[in-house]
């Protein structure tokens, strides 16, 4: 049981967080030729469809996007599970020719977005890599950082952030918001 629960973000500071990412990848890519988004398992599918989204309605053009499973590539995968879950990776376009954006809804360790790395290797070098995340929360373990982040923050050992998202909502709970809770 939780000894506390604060919301970081509402439903209204996302969409306002995942406008200004879109607005920046725009920016720093100047436009949307050769470039392509990937979502890592789970919530960065979600959050890459949605940064896809606004950037299709903005500029009038269609990008490329793909989702990743990283399980099999992660250093501790034998240390979460036994059987581990694997999802669908899709990756139908030609990665060597793409200014890359990976989306996660959280980087911690920055372990996931090596693993990440790597597993877009096996599908090609693109022209760069980029990454979006919804919330950084401090605690790198590798020399991996955001290149675009809704939230930045510091989080003790004790405290574990959850991205909660429509999406994954179970039946009638229409969720958006990302919340800090502390463990006991």
């Amino acid at each position: 049981m939780p000894s506390y629960r604060n919301q970081l973000m509402s439903p209204e500071d996302i969409a306002r967080s995942l406008d200004r990412i879109a607005l920046q990848i725009v920016e720093r890519n100047h436009g949307v030729d050769n470039l392509a988004i990937v979502g890592i398992h789970t919530g960065g599918v979600y959050l890459a469809d949605r940064i896809r989204t606004i950037i299709e309605e903005r500029e009038g053009q269609k990008v490329d996007s793909g989702t990743l499973d990283i399980t099999l590539y992660r250093d501790d995968w034998s240390l979460v599970a036994q059987n581990p879950i694997v999802k669908t990776t899709d990756i139908s376009f030609a990665v060597g020719e793409q200014n890359l954006i990976l989306v996660d809804d959280v980087i911690f360790t920055g372990r996931t977005i090596r693993a990440a790395m790597d597993a877009i290797m096996d599908f090609g070098r693109p022209l760069s890599m980029q990454l979006a995340v919804l919330v950084d929360r401090g605690g790198r373990e590798l020399p991996i950082q955001p290149d675009y982040a809704g939230l930045e923050l510091s989080v003790l050992d004790n405290e574990h952030v959850h991205v909660l998202l429509r999406e994954s909502s179970a039946a009638g709970e229409v969720v958006d918001e990302v919340v800090l809770e502390s463990r006991s």
